[in-house]
């Protein structure tokens, strides 16, 4: 009988613990923005190990993923531009205490690897380098783009490169058109240039057309793993992500909030 009766409590404990190995084998479902890829795919199996989930990445524009978002898609961590965590938390799709800056970044030209790079350290040697390019290339719904229309107006050469511009849906295909020759000139996101194959990074844009795009993170107002969820962002922003935010064209910086009370 007494057999019987430990056999029967094993049996007990195993089906109660199914259910928590279940629940601690479920993945997070995060949408993370290109520009913070890179950073993040460096990241990643340290936060895995952290949190003890495994990490559904889905990458794209912030604005592709916020209407992604706004359809009512289930998620669970958002990593975007600020100004997209900024809106997504006015429509109440986000948790404000969860919000946290990860880091910004530049902008700036890539180049097919191995050929030559122009000068594009002042305004006058960056707009030749552009005339001179048999063909442009960026993001048309990249968080960059309003910034790099506005600098060609500055310019003065918007009418000169509009026939050998062309627009990309996001920095990836936009690369790709450089890395196969398509396209000789790639204007992007710093943190977009570096880890793209096939493509090397001239330098950032002159200072008097710099801007920088910030990026941070919140929870899904509606996620079901919330302290999983706390803990990923707390493991992207952490002090020892410093290196590998430098290491990927970003930096840290204390004035990254949304602006959320607007």
């Amino acid at each position: 009988m007494r057999i019987r009766s430990i056999a029967y409590a094993l049996i007990l404990a195993a089906a109660l613990a199914t259910p928590i190995r279940a629940q601690s084998t479920q993945s997070l479902r995060v949408f993370a923005s290109n520009g913070f890829r890179a950073v993040f795919d460096d990241l990643a199996p340290r936060c895995e190990k952290t949190i003890g989930r495994h990490l559904s990445t889905e990458f794209g524009t912030s604005t592709s993923l916020q209407q992604r978002v706004g359809g009512g898609e289930a998620f669970d961590v958002a990593v975007m531009t600020s100004e997209a965590i900024d809106d997504l938390m006015k429509a109440g799709k986000l948790t404000l205490s969860s919000l946290v800056p990860l880091g910004r970044s530049g902008i700036g030209i890539g180049i097919r690897t191995g050929t030559t790079k122009p000068d594009i350290k002042t305004p006058e040697t960056l707009k030749q380098a552009l005339l001179d390019a048999k063909g442009i290339t960026y993001a048309g719904d990249g968080a960059s783009r309003p910034h790099i229309e506005s600098m060609m107006n500055a310019l003065g050469i918007t009418k000169a490169v509009a026939a050998k511009t062309a627009l990309e849906q996001g920095s990836v295909r936009a690369a790709a058109n450089v890395a196969s020759g398509k396209a000789e000139v790639l204007i992007t996101l710093v943190s977009e240039i570096l880890p793209a194959p096939g493509v090397d990074l001239v330098g950032p844009l002159p200072a008097r057309f710099q801007h920088y795009v910030s990026f941070a993170a919140a929870t899904s107002s509606s996620t079901a793993n919330g302290a999983e969820s706390k803990s990923l962002i707390a493991c992207l922003s952490g002090p020892d992500t410093l290196a590998t935010l430098k290491a990927k064209g970003m930096e840290r910086t204390s004035n990254l909030e949304p602006r959320t009370s607007n």
